[in-house]
């Protein structure tokens, strides 16, 4: 399907930001947790769950909570075999019980030597609970690398990476029971995308719409929707530099419209080679507007985490590299195109390399991670909060 892309004027202001307080949270130390590379969640008492992709008691990740005074509890240190390893993010049901993928782990006998990775359950007593074992290439998908959304039902939904029919990643459906049906299998290069890498989100009629990585008409990626018989449509092809993105790895946001909302790793008109990445629109109508063009890699670039937006369609972020340190930043992009720079890590205390975005709370305060740095030796990563 063919749809107009919009460069969006003006978007290469960039400023930086005024009266911003940046906490550093918690410094991981590697045996309770390290490399921490997906979104926080937050539960109604202002407590921060999210999972780190190695460290704890055996090096294979773990489920984390941090509260409102920086404590940090490891609720669960994966051992890297059945119960999964690397994980990949979490939700939270009405219980608190926690809900998760896992990249690799579980069944050693798949094609991969790590495991083909999990679905996985965490109750609030810290027990886990695997749900299904991703384990054959041609049928249910392998290596999810994003989180999940989950139905009133308790049914949950996610992307593999890899595997389905074709072996260029599946839209997957868990029910309450671990069975596992594949709704979609994507086919690639050029008709369909390839290698979801981003997690799925659903509007009201149960429809999921995300985004892969590769594929599409010129391999740059695509944003697509997946209906509840498993019909896919693709939705956008990215075309790449310099007009357009490429490579998008983070799911999608909604606004009050249905309007979408993401970012693109590589692309649009920036000076880097392949473009440095973009912030993009795509209305209901299918038109594609180019909000923001990373301008270069000394400032920021190469966005790979989602965004989130406040009730003035403000959106933030994280680009893991650019600033004054080359260590990633935080940004607020407004609805006129101008982009604030709310924190430059120096790759020190303040950690480096945010690869998820962040969250907001109802007061403005943002909060995320970084996948390395602290003052710590083994640069282990950071939980931060940026307060307005």
């Amino acid at each position: 399907m063919a749809f107009a892309v919009v460069l969006a004027l003006g978007a290469v202001a960039t400023q930086s930001a005024q009266a911003q307080r940046f906490k550093t949270l918690h410094e991981f130390k590697g045996y309770d947790g390290k490399a921490p590379d997906a979104a926080l969640i937050r539960d109604p008492e202002g407590n921060l769950y999210g999972t780190t992709a190695k460290g704890g008691a055996s090096g294979a990740g773990t489920v984390f909570k941090v509260d409102k005074l920086g404590k940090e509890t490891v609720l669960y240190s994966f051992t890297g075999y059945k119960d999964g390893l690397a994980p990949a993010g979490v939700i939270l049901d009405a219980k608190g019980n926690l809900y998760g993928t896992t990249s690799e782990g579980g069944d050693t006998n798949c094609q991969y030597p790590n495991g083909c990775g999990v679905v996985f359950k965490l109750e609030r007593s810290g027990k886990e609970i695997v749900l299904y074992t991703f384990r054959e290439k041609n049928k249910g998908g392998v290596n999810p690398q994003a989180g999940l959304v989950r139905d009133m039902t308790g049914t949950l939904y996610g992307t593999t990476y890899s595997g389905g029919t074709f072996g260029q990643g599946t839209v997957f459906e868990v029910d309450r029971d671990g069975r596992e049906s594949v709704l979609y299998s994507f086919t690639g290069y050029p008709s369909d995308g390839g290698g979801p890498q981003g997690g799925l989100i659903m509007d009201a009629k149960g429809n999921l719409y995300g985004t892969t990585s590769a594929g599409g008409t010129s391999t740059w990626g695509t944003v697509f929707m997946v209906d509840q018989a498993g019909k896919e449509t693709v939705l956008h092809n990215f075309g790449g530099a310099p007009n357009d993105g490429g490579q998008p790895s983070a799911g999608l946001i909604f606004d009050e419209d249905g309007n979408l909302y993401g970012t693109t790793q590589l692309g649009g008109s920036g000076g880097c080679s392949q473009g440095c990445g973009t912030v993009f629109k795509l209305d209901t109508t299918g038109a594609v507007t180019i909000l923001y063009n990373f301008p270069n890699r000394n400032e920021a670039w190469y966005p790979s985490g989602g965004l989130v937006r406040d009730g003035e369609n403000n959106l933030y972020g994280t680009t893991p590299y650019g600033g004054r340190h080359e260590n990633g930043t935080v940004f607020e992009l407004s609805t006129a195109g101008n982009l604030t720079v709310l924190h430059r890590f120096s790759g020190n205390g303040d950690g480096a390399v945010p690869l998820s975005g962040v969250m907001r709370d109802r007061t403005g305060a943002l909060y995320g991670t970084t996948s390395s740095g602290g003052v710590y030796n083994c640069q282990c990563g950071t939980v931060f909060k940026i307060t307005p």
